[in-house]
């Protein structure tokens, strides 16, 4: 319990700390310094290696180097939680699996509505279909012992399958063209890791000099690099032996040393280079068009509508439980929150338009408008649930 107390404190620092991000950058957009964010973002970085050449901009080196171990991070979670924690076993996993199912389709469905018949909007789909682990815990974590741990625990298992419907996402419909050398590579690479693995090697210095190949491998295949992260981190072994025949954990040790600089370093620098919208060059109308309108119906209405239609069909039927010491106001606004998509949506639109400015940037602020209205409101519903229980108590 304590390993899923720090976990969560430690979300929560993070999602306040995105925030001051996100505002961070808003100001730097709309404000005579917009033109030294522009370049910051585009500052060049190149590496050469030989016949080997990598040049990105600051803004591709963050979205598609360090979100790899983001992923890295995410994948590393998922494996632990299916193994031995809150994913471990059927009845565990039932409750939070069908409502992340019901958080998925159901956003995707509300955007589809609004932009079928656009060729170019229709590949934004998944946009409005995750959840912001950091953001939703940063609310929760504002209500103290309001919220049941049980609620925590679901929102963080919830999320968790989320991030792994993403990651599917991302590998099936954001591809590129395909380089069959560079797949090549990534396949031996990703042989020699989960050889590594059947042989118990503990060392984890192997496994991240690998893991470099199988990245840039990905990086050049027109597989979108993060999945390496995911795919790094399902080959790293939960338990291994030590050269002193000891016991060890190398998944929770880089677990646990990866936290810190994903959730204090990572995540804040993503937020300041995607969330810098120029807010002044948005009108109300073009506010109003079908994309932004989907995502924003998708992100309050759709996860919420989802997640708690699925998981009250789910408890109905007996096929789960209601989290314990909770009831239904609050978890309604649990399912609210879910709705805070933020990291993983600005994400995924980034591999949705690769131009950023194909629809103004509405796409962006939606994002953030949704993931604003979300939080409010699941915070106000989640702060009177309580006082509710209490008065029907009385």
């Amino acid at each position: 319990m304590k390993l899923i107390e720090d976990f969560i404190k430690k979300e929560s620092s993070s999602g306040i700390l995105l925030i001051f991000a996100t505002i961070l950058a808003l100001v730097f957009s709309n404000t005579p310094m917009s033109a030294w964010y522009q370049s910051f973002l585009h500052i060049p970085m190149e590496i050469r290696v030989g016949a080997l050449h990598l040049d990105k901009s600051l803004y591709h080196w963050v979205n598609d180097g360090l979100m790899v171990i983001f992923f890295l991070l995410i994948g590393l979670e998922v494996k632990r939680e299916l193994l031995e924690g809150h994913l471990s076993s059927l009845s565990k996993i039932a409750l939070p699996g069908i409502a992340a199912v019901g958080g998925m389709a159901v956003p995707a469905v509300i955007y589809l509505i609004f932009n079928r018949n656009n060729p170019i909007a229709v590949s934004g789909w998944a946009i409005p279909t995750a959840t912001d682990i950091a953001f939703a815990l940063g609310i929760l974590s504002l209500l103290g012992n309001r919220v049941p741990i049980s609620l925590k625990i679901f929102l963080m298992a919830l999320a968790i399958i989320d991030d792994l419907g993403a990651i599917i996402i991302i590998a099936l419909f954001y591809t590129a063209e395909l380089s069959i050398v560079s797949i090549v590579v990534a396949g031996i690479a990703l042989a020699v890791l989960i050889t590594l693995n059947c042989f118990g090697v503990s060392k984890k210095a192997a496994y991240f000099i690998v893991g470099i190949i199988l990245w840039v491998s990905v990086l050049k295949s027109g597989v979108h690099a993060t999945l390496a992260g995911v795919a790094l981190a399902f080959t790293i072994p939960l338990t291994a032996k030590d050269e002193n025949n000891q016991p060890v954990s190398p998944l929770k040790e880089i677990e646990h040393n990866l936290h810190f600089w994903v959730a204090f370093f990572i995540l804040p620098l993503f937020a300041f280079v995607n969330a810098g919208v120029n807010i002044r060059q948005i009108s109300l109308s073009q506010m109003s068009g079908s994309v932004p309108l989907g995502i924003i119906l998708g992100l309050f209405i759709g996860k919420q509508l989802g997640v708690f239609s699925f998981s009250w069909l789910a408890i109905k039927l007996k096929l789960a439980k209601l989290p314990k010491d909770s009831h239904w106001m609050q978890f309604y606004g649990v399912s609210v929150l879910t709705g805070i998509g933020f990291t993983m949506s600005l994400f995924i639109g980034s591999l949705a338009f690769a131009d950023d400015s194909v629809f103004q940037y509405t796409d962006k602020l939606a994002i953030l408008v949704a993931s604003f209205i979300s939080g409010m409101v699941g915070y106000l519903v989640l702060k009177t649930g309580k006082k509710t229980q209490r008065k029907q108590e009385e």
